[in-house]
């Protein structure tokens, strides 16, 4: 049978490298990972959408393919099939991964919390799916985990989801028993600093209050609150809460819960959780938890990402797909540095929108020509946006890619997605992909990707 690795985000070797490892250490198989490429593939001189992964070696798996999807609301990063055919919507898949890059070494909450409520959300779909926390890290982990990774590692342990990539001390690290000591451990925590609200956990007889902020930017928007309130009232059902679960100093009105779209009122609904002194609408969950992607921008950026990975000796030092985890920025030393979102942040606060950095979808090196190919990603009805976007580079090739890598010359281009155009009228246009899988190069498309386009069309000529 097959393998089929569905994904929302950019495949990247080494996550893909695990997941194999992961599949074989589960099947008792021996295997063999020798040079992994992503090949997208291509019939009729036409990309098909799928692409293949070569370089892995086992007799329970024939083809590995890799495709584009995007989640009908809080989606994982990976689902992964084990089947013959192209897998539909109603399939099981064998695996649900999340990935992250981040620990507390760089923030305390986005590496556990933001993620907690896709887990969430997948046990109403995939309930027994095998659960993976993958901890894809390129900065290194704190010695000393901070209570808050601690907590919600263990809430994600409670949860049966699998973590990897990351040291765990089994002694500390250890799913929790019981309501009481969740609680407990909850409560004994450090609190915020003054004139925030605190998470704490209050139990009586007939229900259980639970308080924390989901106001943001006058919206129900508060992404860690919302994966740390949802995965706590998801464990508190899973040991064995029946009664209602109510969540207090909120901050929210009742304009704020009328999306019923917004995944925390999803979650409410699945979990049966009440927002004190307000109505949540009742709201039932999409029957199909993802679909195939033929809409996004990414599927623009992503493959010309892949085609220059797999088919040049360029190389990617910054990505920033669309609707995709953002990375670091890439030096030649291989340090991985965070882009700054300001010039100057306060002044930006104080209202000079002009002082935000605006940064490329996606940085490419092309080291046979000492270019720097910085991209702007834009479905084919919005090129003149993207076009109009490129003149904001200025700050990020001032302060990163002129600092870091200063004998290269800068290009600046648009990669477009959509459309069943055969032709690029706009010279700022580098190349689009349009709807048909016809691969369209600009007049002046960057010379890696006139590389990577004829080397890809050469190895799939009959």
């Amino acid at each position: 049978m097959n393998l089929w690795i569905l994904t929302e985000d950019r495949p990247k070797i080494n996550v893909l490298k695990q997941i194999l490892e992961e599949f074989a250490k589960d099947h008792g198989v021996g295997a063999f990972v020798d040079n992994l490429r992503i090949l997208p593939i291509v019939k009729n001189n036409q990309f098909v959408f799928t692409y293949e992964l070569i370089g892995f070696r086992c007799n329970k798996v024939n083809k590995i393919y890799i495709k584009t999807v995007s989640g009908n609301s809080s989606f994982v990063d990976f689902l992964v099939f084990y089947q013959e055919k192209e897998p539909v919507e109603t399939d099981k898949p064998l695996y649900a991964i999340e990935e992250t890059k981040t620990d507390d070494s760089e923030s305390r909450n986005t590496g556990v919390y933001q993620r907690c409520s896709k887990f969430v959300f997948l046990n109403n779909y995939y309930p027994s799916v095998k659960k993976i926390m993958l901890y894809n890290l390129q900065i290194d982990q704190k010695e000393e985990p901070t209570q808050t990774n601690i907590f919600g590692t263990r809430l994600l342990l409670t949860l049966g989801v699998n973590i990897r990539g990351k040291k765990l001390d089994k002694d500390i690290f250890v799913p929790f028993h019981n309501i009481d000591e969740l609680i407990d451990f909850k409560n004994g925590m450090r609190r915020p600093p003054k004139g925030n609200v605190p998470i704490i956990i209050n139990k009586y007889a007939d229900r259980i209050e639970i308080s924390g902020r989901l106001v943001k930017s006058d919206s129900l928007s508060h992404d860690p609150n919302i994966g740390a309130l949802s995965i706590i009232s998801n464990v508190l059902r899973v040991l064995g809460w029946k009664k209602d679960i109510i969540i207090t100093e909120h901050g929210l009105i009742q304009k704020h819960v009328q999306n019923k779209d917004n995944k925390f009122i999803l979650i409410a609904n699945l979990l049966g959780i009440s927002l004190k002194n307000l109505v949540i609408p009742v709201v039932k969950p999409k029957l199909d938890y993802w679909h195939y992607d033929m809409l996004g921008e990414k599927l623009g950026t992503i493959f010309i990402h892949l085609v220059v990975d797999s088919f040049t000796d360029g190389y990617s030092i910054f990505e920033n797909h669309a609707g995709c985890e953002k990375g670091y920025f890439v030096t030649p030393g291989g340090e991985h540095i965070p882009l700054a979102k300001y010039e100057d942040r306060d002044a930006y606060k104080a209202g000079d929108k002009d002082k935000i950095i605006h940064i490329p979808d996606l940085v490419l090196v092309d080291p046979t020509n000492n270019e720097i190919i910085n991209i702007e990603g834009k479905k084919y009805e919005r090129r003149l946006y993207g076009i109009e976007e490129l003149k904001g580079y200025d700050a990020v090739e001032r302060d990163y890619i002129h600092r870091y890598y200063p004998k290269f010359s800068i290009v600046r281009t648009v990669v477009l997605y959509g459309s069943d155009n055969e032709k690029i009228l706009e010279v700022e246009v580098g190349f689009l992909l349009n709807r048909k899988g016809h691969m369209i190069l600009g007049i002046k498309a960057p010379k890696i990707f006139v590389k990577g386009i004829n080397n890809l069309l050469d190895f799939w000529k009959n």
